[in-house]
């Protein structure tokens, strides 16, 4: 009914820089909120960055200055321009979605969802 999927993760030297891209789809009326998560190998999942339906953005301190994060709307989608990567930022990165409403059927239901990560590696 609703689903996430993510792309443009891959390896990258440090320095580098890469674009995650993340894909709602489904009769989608609204989202609320689009964010990135990730999590390294023995840690917590952890924010990297939200953005809201009106486009307001907020970081984690560890990627201010470095990543930004954008929507398209009309498009249900979300990206990640990930700028001067550090091998601190390799982790899989999973695409999350606050507040979704939806048709199924003649009716509507919220609900948030995820999608199934996609893995950035950076070398040093």
């Amino acid at each position: 009914q609703v689903q996430l999927v993510e792309s443009g993760g891959g390896l990258v030297q440090a320095g580098g820089s890469l674009r995650l891209s993340c894909a709602a789809s489904g009769r989608i009326i609204n989202i609320n909120t689009m964010a990135w998560y990730r999590q390294a190998p023995g840690k917590q999942r952890e924010v990297v960055a939200g953005i809201t339906r009106g486009s307001s953005a907020n970081y984690a301190d560890s990627v201010k200055g470095r990543f930004t994060i954008s929507r398209d709307n009309a498009n249900n989608m979300v990206y990640l321009q990930m700028n001067s990567l550090k091998p601190e930022d390799t982790a899989v990165y999973y695409c999350n979605a606050a507040g979704v409403t939806y048709w199924v059927g003649p009716s509507v239901r919220t609900s948030d969802s995820w999608g199934q990560g996609t893995q950035v590696t950076v070398s040093s």
